[in-house]
């Protein structure tokens, strides 16, 4: 299940992200966030202590009864500008963001897991017929 807040005016579909959350989350939950750049500038600062957007942060949640395995925040204008550069629709651009905090939120960790996020990635993106991610891009 996921429960989505969107700060912004666009209007996301989110099937694809509930598709990949079943599989990857069973019967747990997870939160998301879009909003802007000013919002998660904020939250990288304070959270991460870097003072820039980026695209997608995840927060993992300690794992209690009936609370969300944690919280996903995305960047609208990040998935515009990239889903442009990339020449592919807004809703996989934020589909692949979702895929790729919710892997991080479950453990996954691209810089430290010898491979194995960059491999989970690859098969739900051709499972769920996505265009390449974050990882499969800098490869």
């Amino acid at each position: 299940m996921i429960d989505f807040e969107n700060e912004t005016d666009t209007n996301i579909d989110i099937s694809k992200c509930k598709k990949i959350a079943k599989e990857l989350l069973s019967n747990d939950s997870i939160e998301v966030l879009l909003t802007d750049s000013s919002k998660i500038r904020e939250l990288n600062n304070l959270y991460r202590g870097i003072d820039k957007p980026t695209d997608v942060i995840s927060f993992p949640l300690e794992k209690l009864p009936n609370s969300p395995v944690g919280i996903i925040v995305i960047n609208l204008d990040k998935v515009i500008e990239k889903s442009k550069e990339l020449n592919h629709s807004i809703n996989d651009e934020f589909t692949l963001l979702f895929l790729h905090g919710l892997l991080h939120t479950i453990g996954y960790d691209h810089e430290k897991d010898d491979g194995k996020m960059r491999e989970k990635e690859k098969e739900m993106i051709l499972k769920h017929s996505l265009p390449k991610s974050l990882i499969v891009r800098s490869e």
